[in-house]
């Protein structure tokens, strides 16, 4: 197998902006696109491959052809044929709605799927944009209830003004919200399962007020208050610099301006590199080559034992893969 990058799925949305298109290197449209799916295996919502001799295969002919060679033994045994992870870019010109995902047992338990634990990484921002995380002081479930009914949720959620860069993990259970003016890149499970709690009071494009999920949430949320939502670390260009492990995924960051070789044999899981500054080179050991560009995303199959990655003349990655 070869790097693989995918068509990307671009989602219409009603907050969405006009920046995805361009970051990407799309031509630009008047539909006001929201997010773009990179890499995904969500159920009508597959990614299909972009480039070399699978062109047009879908990510889940790519499992179905070489499972464990492709995604990791170890995933396979845990996700099964089910690629673990959905990579998007959101471009947010007006606030999303706040939000809370179940964790696996209660996904399981009333959708049958898997929970929804996440990431930001913030890939811009306009001044003044926030991001909501968690709640600013303990709150329980009771108070939440009569926050809710009495409109006066969000004066109870952290808030944080934010900047390209800063890096934000979202296990499921924690509240949360997008800013207008954020343009984020998330790393979440592959799960669909949104509880929307509050969305500002507006109407779809057919003038009706979107669905709030106010009770399913109810049960859905961790309680537990957490005094600092944003995640800490300290840059260093050619260098890898953690930012999140978890039970679903760990990421990286690498910022470069010369080559560097990933050994990735003894991970056992594919590796997933995320552009989102400049432009690179990616070759494995098979010489396999691959020239990947700001707002794509190249897929690492987990039969792959390194990866060279040569930057042109910079690069910024996020590097993601199972834990």
């Amino acid at each position: 197998m070869y790097p693989f990058i995918f068509k990307p799925i671009l989602k219409t949305m009603i907050w969405g902006g006009t920046d995805i298109r361009p970051f990407k290197g799309l031509t630009p449209a008047d539909a006001l696109v929201g997010e773009s799916w990179e890499l995904s295996h969500v159920e009508g919502n597959c990614s299909v491959v972009a480039n070399g001799p699978l062109e047009g295969q879908t990510l889940d002919d790519l499992i179905a052809a070489y499972g464990a060679r492709l995604t990791g033994e170890k995933v396979m045994q845990r996700f099964g044929r089910t690629f673990p992870l959905l990579i998007k870019f959101i471009d947010a010109r007006d606030n999303l709605s706040i939000q809370v995902h179940p964790g696996d047992r209660l996904a399981w338990e009333r959708h049958h799927s898997f929970g929804k634990t996440e990431m930001w990484y913030v890939v811009k921002a306009a001044p003044g944009a926030v991001l909501y995380s968690g709640f600013r002081r303990p709150v329980n479930a009771a108070e939440y209830v009569r926050r809710v009914e009495e409109g006066a949720l969000m004066e109870a959620l952290q808030r944080y003004e934010v900047q390209a860069g800063d890096v934000f993990f979202l296990p499921a259970g924690r509240v949360h919200a997008i800013g207008a003016g954020c343009f984020i890149a998330e790393i979440q499970q592959t799960s669909n399962i949104t509880y929307r709690i509050y969305d500002y009071d507006r109407k779809d494009a057919d003038g009706n007020s979107r669905e709030l999920h106010t009770a399913l949430a109810k049960d859905a949320i961790d309680y537990t208050f957490r005094s600092d939502g944003r995640t800490a670390y300290t840059p260093q260009p050619n260098e890898t610099v953690g930012l999140v492990t978890c039970d679903y995924f760990t990421t990286n960051l690498l910022d470069l301006s010369r080559p560097t070789t990933r050994d990735v044999a003894a991970l056992d899981s594919f590796v997933a590199y995320i552009c989102m500054e400049g432009r690179l080179t990616v070759c494995d050991e098979q010489r396999n080559e691959l020239t990947v560009h700001r707002g794509q995303t190249v897929l690492i199959s987990a039969a792959t034992q390194s990866v060279t990655l040569t930057p042109a003349p910079a690069a910024k990655l996020l590097e993601t893969f199972v834990t």
